[in-house]
């Protein structure tokens, strides 16, 4: 079991996920999400977001900071190493 919390001031958990990829593809959609907001100019990024992975004891496994950069669409921040699905040579 994972958790993924917004570490923003106030920290908050956002969700949990029985997998290390769902739990990458959560974080993930919450980046795509506060993209569409600052597009939309309906929240202020400020400094970015901070998320975090954490394992069932609350050990960060992961961390994220992310910055919305509203001049173009949205690219995932999960590259396909990190989602298990690299392949070699």
């Amino acid at each position: 079991m994972f958790e993924i919390w917004e570490t923003s001031e106030p920290a908050r958990l956002i969700s949990d996920a029985g997998s290390l990829k769902v739990a990458l593809e959560k974080v993930d959609t919450m980046c795509r999400l506060r993209h569409d907001q600052a597009a939309a100019h309906l929240g202020e990024a400020g400094e970015g977001y901070h998320f975090e992975i954490r394992d069932h004891d609350g050990k960060a496994l992961a961390r994220l900071s992310y910055v919305p950069d509203t001049s173009r669409a949205y690219q995932s921040v999960v590259v396909e190493e990190m989602r298990g699905e690299g392949g070699v040579g």
